[in-house]
């Protein structure tokens, strides 16, 4: 191995190192606000010693029943939405690929909206329907775009038909559900934080925790299936099989956030486009994209519960303004103009 050779590499990781470095220091501080800032406002001295069981019974109450549970959920279902993202990125090449514009969540969130105003489910059987309906629309789009040199750009055009085929019938539900079922379901629809028991978060994390062998492994997968369909045969990595376990685990991680939180916008979209210029070198950074998902959607839940006085918006609000920007940005850019 030629000294140019180990000289870039030795640059990769210094840059990778310094990368996730700072987004994990940036998300430590966004965890530490969140558990400080509120109608009970925390010192970080305080918010630590009631961490490690220092704190009286209303610190530990506000902090380990209102505020860690639901940082706790933004963290996994941010890294969940942002690892989800990277991979239908770049198995698809596309900056456009993620669960939202490709129906998936659409078509959980339905799911979960038939189960939850027609079937009365919920909890873990609320996960259940839409892992199904995720796994019948990731279905229909790999049919849809195999065997064609831009399945890439057919996948999305057949994801955006999928998600408003999605959002008509989750309308039709709506309407003919009584009114608090409805407006429940509205809100769930929006994609919020609130409220959220420690179970729901113990649920996310185990199903987060199993997938993460999958998500490491298409990590690793991925870049020699871009190489092309021989050469990744040469290697010992067959293209067809990471294709179907890369969707599987996509699909796996946002139905399962879609289940618990709603459909939260964007961040599956933003986090990866992040993550790639700051890796560098055509990086896939599944993790750092992981890592910048969570502290996106601690940010984005911050804003939601503080930005306007008085007034807690759902998370999912913040996001889609947030991913609004983001398609702006990414049409006013050269890539964008491409598209």
């Amino acid at each position: 191995m030629t000294s140019a050779v180990l000289e870039i590499r030795t640059r990769v990781r210094r840059r990778r190192a310094l990368v996730v470095g700072g987004v994990l220091l940036a998300v430590v501080i966004l965890a530490a606000v969140t558990l400080s800032v509120g109608d009970y406002p925390l010192a970080p001295a305080d918010v630590w010693r009631t961490l490690w069981g220092g704190g009286d019974r209303a610190q530990s109450y506000v902090v380990f029943q209102v505020r860690l549970p639901r940082l706790t959920m933004a963290l996994i279902v941010g890294a969940a939405l942002g690892a989800a993202g990277a991979l239908l990125q770049s198995l698809l090449r596309n900056p456009l690929a993620g669960p939202d514009l490709l129906g998936i969540s659409g078509g959980a969130g339905a799911a979960a909206v038939f189960a939850m105003l027609i079937l009365g489910l919920g909890g873990p059987l609320l996960a259940v329907a839409a892992f199904a309906a995720g796994i019948v629309v990731a279905a229909f789009l790999l049919l849809a775009g195999r065997h064609r040199a831009d399945g890439g750009y057919r996948l999305i055009l057949a994801g955006v038909g999928v998600a408003f085929l999605s959002i008509a019938i989750t309308n039709y539900l709506m309407v003919r559900a009584q009114v608090e079922l409805a407006q429940a379901a509205l809100v769930w629809l929006t994609g919020s934080l609130a409220s959220t028991p420690w179970w729901n978060v113990a649920t996310v994390a185990v199903v987060v925790l199993l997938a993460v062998p999958a998500v490491v492994a298409c990590a690793r997968w991925l870049p020699l299936t871009q190489m092309g369909a021989p050469t990744a045969a040469s290697l010992g990595v067959r293209t067809s099989t990471v294709r179907l376990v890369t969707v599987f685990t996509a699909v796996l991680l946002t139905s399962v956030t879609c289940a618990f939180v709603g459909p939260i916008a964007f961040i599956a979209l933003c986090a990866p486009a992040i993550a790639r210029p700051l890796l560098g070198h055509g990086a896939i950074g599944v993790g750092t994209s992981a890592a910048i998902g969570a502290g996106l959607l601690t940010a984005a839940d911050l804003v939601a519960q503080f930005a306007i006085p008085g007034y807690a918006m759902p998370v999912g609000v913040v996001t889609g303004a947030i991913g609004a920007v983001f398609l702006l940005w990414l049409l006013a850019t050269s890539k964008g103009r491409n598209l």
